[in-house]
């Protein structure tokens, strides 16, 4: 594993990011902070785990060899200081930049360097990215459920071509 490879990695999560800010947008404000399934998070504290948590701690912890929870043991504080979802979609979106600019950064020796966890593991960086794939989608795919729950069509889980400009599919090159 190199750096070119989590960086084709990086940009698959990119997209699927991409259909998770449409997925964001398709919530009601109303229904932030509504219980929508009985004993898991509301919408906002799920979107502070997936992009504070997930995405923003796992890709600098990479970078740096130890992630962090401290977001995770925060979510319900960060949560109750967002209060619209203009500042939920800000804070994903600065914790989403904060990430890229982490993993665009991550030093080749990183990549294959030992990285600690909060978990009682520690795993290669390259490891540690593929686990935020599999997490992010995990819990965007709640965010379909609760989507559905609440009466609203989601997109199609891999329509990337309709995702903002920053997010869709780059452009191929052709021979």
């Amino acid at each position: 594993m190199n750096k070119q490879a989590v960086l084709q990695t990086w940009d698959h999560i990119r997209q699927v990011n991409g259909v998770g800010l449409r997925l964001i947008d398709l919530v009601p404000e109303d229904k932030l902070d509504a219980t929508v399934v009985p004993g898991m998070r509301t919408p906002k504290e799920l979107l502070v785990h997936m992009y504070g948590q997930v995405v923003r701690e796992v890709a600098e912890g990479t970078v740096t060899g130890t992630i962090t929870d401290k977001c995770e043991k925060n979510e319900k504080q960060i949560a109750a200081g967002l209060k619209t979802k203009a500042d939920v979609v800000r804070y994903c979106l600065e914790c989403w930049n904060a990430a890229d600019k982490a993993v665009r950064s991550l030093p080749e020796e990183r990549v294959m360097g030992m990285t600690a966890t909060p978990w009682g593991m520690s795993f290669p960086g390259f490891v540690g990215l593929s686990l935020m794939s599999d997490e992010y989608i995990h819990h965007r795919g709640q965010l379909y459920t609760y989507l559905r729950l609440m009466g609203v069509k989601p997109p199609h889980n891999w329509s990337f071509g309709d995702n903002a400009e920053a997010f869709r599919p780059a452009a191929v090159a052709t021979a």
